[in-house]
């Protein structure tokens, strides 16, 4: 499964509480460069306040796997029960379009769509453990044994950033906005 297309495909890793979403939220409104972030499909039920489409595309299981079965999906994984993945139908739409996308995926799903497609650009962003345990307790929505199940992931996941072509580290939200429009700029300097 490839991709004809020009528009660029980039990759966004670290852990959860490293400010992927918000760098590219603040990104898009810094630049307004033609970026989407594609919406992972799970079969997990939405918690409060999610919407389908915008925070996932809630898929019921026996649907997700009728998908995958058919290749439907660049990257997936089963995560406490739970099935998540990237739709390749999404990814290649928003490239007809002209519309630069950007995977924000864990290490796996890194390695797995490299193996699939061009990858343009991939950062991994990082912070200090002690920086990252506090993001993730002022969320307020982990308990203690999540918190500590998401840093052992963290630990897992900083020791893999030599993979990416560039690591961020988002100690600065302005600095790292900064320093992500600088990285990805060189493919969108024809359309400024």
């Amino acid at each position: 499964m490839s991709s004809d297309t020009s528009a660029p495909l980039f990759v966004l890793s670290g852990p959860s509480g490293a400010g992927k979403t918000t760098l590219l939220t603040g990104l898009i409104r810094k630049t307004g460069w033609r970026i989407r972030q594609s919406v992972s499909a799970t079969t997990r039920p939405p918690r409060a306040g999610e919407l389908n489409g915008i925070h996932y595309h809630f898929m019921e299981r026996e649907a997700f796997e009728r998908e995958l079965a058919q290749g439907g999906f660049l990257e997936h994984a089963e995560v406490h029960g739970n099935l998540y993945g990237t739709p390749a139908r999404l990814v290649d739409a928003n490239a007809q379009e002209g519309m630069a996308t950007v995977l924000a995926i864990d290490v796996q799903g890194f390695r797995k769509v490299r193996d699939l497609r061009r990858i343009d650009s991939s950062v991994f962003i990082a912070l200090p453990v002690e920086e990252l345990e506090n993001r993730l307790r002022l969320r307020g929505t982990d308990s203690d044994e999540v918190i500590a199940r998401r840093l052992r992931a963290a630990a897992l996941e900083l020791s893999c950033a030599h993979e990416y072509e560039h690591t961020l580290i988002n100690d600065n939200l302005v600095e790292a906005i900064d320093r992500l429009a600088t990285i990805w700029g060189r493919f969108f300097t024809q359309a400024c």
